[in-house]
Order: structure tokens, then sequence, then C-alpha cells
């Protein structure tokens, strides 16, 4: 209850950045937006993982792997912050909610996790699920969807390069990388991208955006040490009532009915995916059960 507890609220932290990235959004170059979650992230990092006093969680056995995956977060939090800036908060979601999908059809070639005729039918579903939302062709949706899609297939392969680091280096050097990549990047282009607030509200929005990113990836880690990632999974999806939330009560919006069914088609798809994880694993479970 302690996990599930965690896991909400990092979802939640989640959902507060997205909406936090989109107000400022409106104002500055989300580039900018994008630094100020890395750099605030990095710093709160520093502070509960201090690397001075623990210098080995500065050492990682995959060095090159490691790079990868915090420049595909840093390219999935950069689209789609941009994609903000023109899109509704439930519609990035929804479409972000594919990447699940994504990361079953990929770990086949890269993981040798090769998907069953029933998983691909539901990735298939799933992905009809994001067409209905985006609608492309129709009018329905801004091009900046395609911002959002390029940043759940970055994200998708960001899942699968941590699972493939979760052998070699811990929780806590994973996520400093992550911080000093996204900070690093971005830091050359401040003096082309930087437009000084001019009121408390926005300074004080810029450190909930560096907070939430931080102490959400926190959470998460922390919600990860007490539960398997299966019991986990379904409680992320929460993230939309939030999204509908939020978006309603800061910016006025509510998603039209097909982005509604498009993500209870992509949420439908994941869940039958997690069901599908669980039973592939239960016949391993009861066998070592019986050998206990």
């Amino acid at each position: 209850m302690i996990a599930i507890g965690l896991i909400c609220a990092a979802v939640l932290c989640f959902s507060l950045l997205d909406t936090s990235a989109k107000w400022l959004g409106q104002s500055m170059n989300p580039l900018q937006v994008v630094f100020v979650r890395y750099a605030g992230s990095m710093a709160l990092v520093f502070i509960l993982i201090n690397p001075w006093t623990r210098p080995g969680v500065l050492r990682t056995k995959k060095p090159g792997l490691q790079w990868t995956r915090s420049f595909l977060l840093l390219g999935s939090t950069a689209l789609n912050f941009v994609a903000l800036r023109y899109l509704q908060l439930a519609e990035t979601i929804s479409i972000m909610f594919a990447g699940p999908l994504l990361v079953a059809l990929a770990s086949g070639p890269l993981l040798g996790e090769w998907a069953g005729p029933r998983r691909l039918a539901a990735i298939g579903v799933g992905f009809i699920g994001v067409l209905v939302v985006t609608r492309p062709g129709f009018g329905g949706m801004h091009p900046a969807a395609l911002l959002t899609i390029a940043g759940c297939v970055c994200y998708a392969f960001y899942s699968i390069s941590t699972r493939m680091l979760a052998g070699h280096d811990s929780s806590e050097t994973t996520m400093v990388y992550s911080g000093a990549a996204g900070t690093l990047a971005t830091l050359p282009l401040l003096p082309w991208i930087w437009e000084t607030p001019q009121t408390p509200l926005t300074w004080l929005v810029m450190a909930a955006v560096g907070a939430m990113g931080g102490f959400g990836h926190w959470l998460l880690i922390l919600a990860h040490r007490l539960a398997p990632a299966m019991v986990l999974a379904p409680f992320i999806y929460s993230q939309i009532v939030w999204m509908l939330l939020l978006g309603w009560l800061v910016f006025g919006q509510l998603p039209d009915r097909w982005t509604f069914v498009g993500a209870g088609i992509v949420i439908a798809s994941g869940l039958y995916l997690l069901y599908r994880e669980r039973v592939r694993h239960v016949p391993e479970e009861s066998s070592s059960a019986r050998l206990d």
C-alpha cells in the first residue's frame, strides 16, 4: 500500500510538472523550461544523493549506455514540452501512454523478450487508440502531436535502456546521470534562449518545474523498491485523471470525445499487456514454489 501511494504521488508530481511546463511555455522558450527542469532536478538529486560523501555514485559500469539513456530522456522531455505549447495536457498524455506498447514491441529484438500473438494484437489495438487520439488527415489534432509521438518513441527506448542498466548500475547512479545530461546539454543554449521572468509567480513555477521532476523520479524509485513493477504499473494510468483535472482548472480545456475514446483504448491495451505479463510468469512462480 505504501508503494502504491508513492507511485500515485509520483504521477501527481509528473502531472504538475507538465502543467507548469505548459504554463511557462506560453511566455518563454520551451527549451528554457527544459533547462530549468533538469537543473532543478540535478540540484535536488545532489542534495538527496551527495556525490562528495558517496563518490561511488558517479561510477558507472556502462557509461555509453548510461549517457544514451539520459539523452533519450532529454529528447522525450524536450519534444513533449514543445508539443505542450500547442496541445492539451490530456492529449499529450494519451499519446505518451503508448510508451509501454512500444516497449513491448521493441523488447523482442533488443532484450530477447518476444511478444506472443495475443500481446502483438494488444499492441496493434493500442496503436489504433493513438490514431483515434491524433486522427491524422482529419484535422482533429495539431501537427505538434507528431512531436509527442517522437517523444513517446524516445521514452520507450529510454525505458528499455533503463532495464538494461538495472543489473549494472544503482538507481541513484542512473538518476544522477539523467539530471547531469539534461543540464549539460541545454546549458550552452542559455545565452540565446534565456528570458528573465518578470513576475514572482513565474519564478515560483520555474522552481516547481525543477522540484517536481526530481522529486517525482525519486518517489518512483522508492515505490519500485517496495513493490514489483507489475503491481505498480496500472496506477500510472491514474495520471490521466490529474491531467484532465489540471487542464480544466488551469487552462479551461477539456478534450473532445475522440481523445477520451482513444485514451481508453490505449489504457485498456496497456492493462491487457500487464495481465498477459503476469499470466506468463505464473507458471514459473508456481514451479519455483513446488521446488522450494
